[in-house]
């Protein structure tokens, strides 16, 4: 009985690890649309697709951003400047494509474009802190892809949506795990959607790799100006040693070990050039051996667990 288990599993693996690497055919003629270029996993994957022979269109939010990725790479990759909270840039950057790509469509679609702070518990920010996160995680990756959604069902391509570990797992307050369970549940909808037009809809959940939106010495700044922020009534409850000790909590949270983009990357290429894409790919150990288990863990001892990394407030009711 094992050892038929065993051989089930194993024939399960091997079957989806030569599914897996059957790649599609003529990447050269592809185009593929890649939001927040200036840095980080939209310009590594921008470059890395460039030596795969892919035709990139890189949206980068500066133009020195722009100039720096056309300096890194070959004249397959053009550059536009897009704010996703703009509708105006939005409509222009669609219009764009559109006239590169033509009647061959647009092949893939990484929503990558994406801002993580304010990272703070959620009294001691506004409205405004929240909305500021929603209008680019969310909003904006939502308007991006209707404005380019035809062009995507013409060539019958993909849509790679960056969510997070933080889209299955709240650890923080803030707008930027709102926005990533927003992603998950706009990527699960658009993909049994698109399926019958043959748009495949992939969601990359990276774990907790160290770029510009997402740095150690950007978290302690956004924490402190939070705090900063609050109102007397809030700091008089939480106390100064309780925003002290939650400025330590990300430090505890990151992985041991280095972590390369690559790893996250490398998902989103095989999201756009494999034939047959996962649906879902999580990047990076934490992730992976961490962040995932716990999210089908029984939300009561997920509780228990954070309860005991997190600090206490000074006046607790």
């Amino acid at each position: 009985m094992w050892g038929c288990l065993v051989a089930l599993v194993g024939l399960f693996f091997l079957v989806r690890w030569y599914r897996e690497r059957q790649v599609v055919s003529q990447l050269t003629d592809k185009y593929v649309f890649i939001t927040g270029c200036d840095s980080g996993f939209g310009n590594l994957l921008a470059r890395q697709l460039d030596m795969r022979g892919l035709r990139v269109l890189a949206a980068c939010l500066t133009e020195k951003g722009a100039e720096q990725l056309r300096w890194q790479t070959s004249d397959r990759v053009e550059t536009v400047i897009l704010d996703v909270t703009q509708t105006e840039s939005i409509t222009a950057a669609a219009q764009w494509v559109k006239e590169h790509v033509g009647d061959r469509g647009l092949w893939g679609l990484v929503n990558n474009a994406g801002i993580a702070m304010p990272l703070a518990p959620n009294q001691w920010l506004t409205k405004q802190d929240f909305v500021d996160v929603l209008n680019v995680n969310l909003l904006g990756m939502i308007e991006m892809t209707l404005s380019l959604l035809p062009l995507v069902r013409k060539a019958r391509g993909r849509v790679v949506n960056v969510s997070s570990v933080m889209g299955r797992l709240s650890l923080f307050g803030g707008g930027y795990c709102v926005s990533k369970y927003g992603v998950q549940a706009f990527s699960d909808s658009l993909r049994r959607e698109l399926s019958p037009f043959g748009v495949k809809v992939a969601i990359i959940e990276p774990g907790y790799f160290p770029t510009n939106i997402a740095s150690m010495e950007s978290f302690l700044k956004s924490l402190q100006a939070s705090w900063d922020q609050a109102s007397p009534e809030i700091k008089e409850i939480y106390g100064q040693e309780y925003a002290v000790a939650y400025m330590k909590i990300a430090a505890t949270l990151s992985p041991p070990v280095r972590q390369d983009l690559d790893m996250v990357t490398d998902c989103m290429e095989h999201a756009l050039t494999s034939q047959h894409p996962r649906t879902r790919y999580s990047a990076g150990w934490d992730a992976k051996f961490f962040y995932i288990p716990l999210s089908y863990m029984p939300t009561c001892l997920v509780d228990a667990i954070l309860r005991w990394i997190y600090p206490k407030p000074a006046k607790v009711l």
